[in-house]
């Protein structure tokens, strides 16, 4: 007798049910076309990208799954995800993201060269990144290297060229995640300590918000100069003020040992994702 597939579960291992994430990984990506474009970006490229973030981040998180299991059994928060609660076999978790995996690859080698062996390389990044945890405390680093490689691509689709702007903005992005991810991390910071799990949410738990406060400044300071170097005139600053702010009432709005308080000021990065995004944009439109 043929076995009903389990559709919510599946949907759960692929964390349809939170697309944070997905924006998270869309606007760096969204950025670089931005900076490579003089007017608004080409729409087709935006759903294109959006489309191979929902894929991609799809992707990672079943392969996240697979390689964590174990790891996911004993920490309160992720005990019930499909893989960890047995709701689906490793093997058909295995033929899932080979079929995500397949229709990425179909989207990127639509793409220009370029962005073809950058995405290759963001591939590498997506297949180590579970393995960082229990090697290094800064695990969260690595997945920034990894969530926002986006930027280069989206510059490489329509600038095939070297350029510092995408890789300024990329760098502003990477302590970005430092930050957003360390936040997310604080939820579970009991949990993998007793698991073995390292984090960045360890390493720096006693002082959090002076942390904080470095990579988010490092992150303005590296996005001002990538808009100087893009030219991007007065709007851009003004939408990099508003983020600023965000980022300082993250910090000082922070309660580390309360989770919901943790998740609420992560899932806001998306506004900080958007925020740029709208800079960029409305800077060539408007200045």
């Amino acid at each position: 007798m043929a076995r009903t597939i389990n559709f919510k579960a599946y949907a759960q291992l692929a964390r349809f049910h939170r697309p944070i994430g997905t924006w998270l990984l869309m606007f760096p990506s969204w950025w670089g076309l931005a900076l490579a474009s003089s007017t608004f970006p080409p729409p087709f490229l935006l759903a294109l990208f959006a489309l191979g973030a929902v894929l991609m981040r799809s992707a990672g998180c079943v392969y996240n799954d697979i390689v964590d299991q174990d790891f996911d059994r004993q920490v309160k928060r992720t005990a019930s995800r499909p893989l960890a609660a047995r709701e689906i076999k490793l093997q058909e978790a295995v033929v899932f993201l080979v079929i995500l995996l397949g229709l990425s690859a179909f989207i990127l080698f639509s793409l220009p060269y370029p962005v073809i062996l950058t995405g290759f390389v963001a591939l590498g990044l997506v297949f180590l990144y579970p393995w960082m945890k229990r090697i290094t405390y800064w695990p969260q680093l690595f997945l920034g290297l990894t969530f926002n490689i986006g930027a280069l691509m989206g510059w490489f689709c329509l600038k095939p060229g070297l350029s510092n702007v995408p890789f300024l903005f990329y760098g502003g992005g990477i302590l970005w995640t430092l930050g957003y991810d360390t936040i997310y991390a604080f939820q579970d910071r009991e949990d993998d300590f007793l698991v073995g799990v390292k984090s960045s949410a360890l390493a720096v738990s006693s002082s959090p918000k002076l942390f904080l406060s470095f990579v988010y400044a490092g992150s303005v300071i590296l996005w001002r100069i990538g808009g100087n170097e893009a030219h991007l005139g007065r709007t851009y600053w003004f939408f990099l003020g508003v983020i600023a702010l965000h980022f300082i009432w993250q910090v000082l709005s922070l309660t580390e040992n309360c989770s919901q308080n943790c998740l609420r000021r992560f899932d806001s990065n998306k506004f900080i994702g958007l925020l740029l995004f709208l800079g960029i944009v409305f800077s060539h439109l408007i200045d």
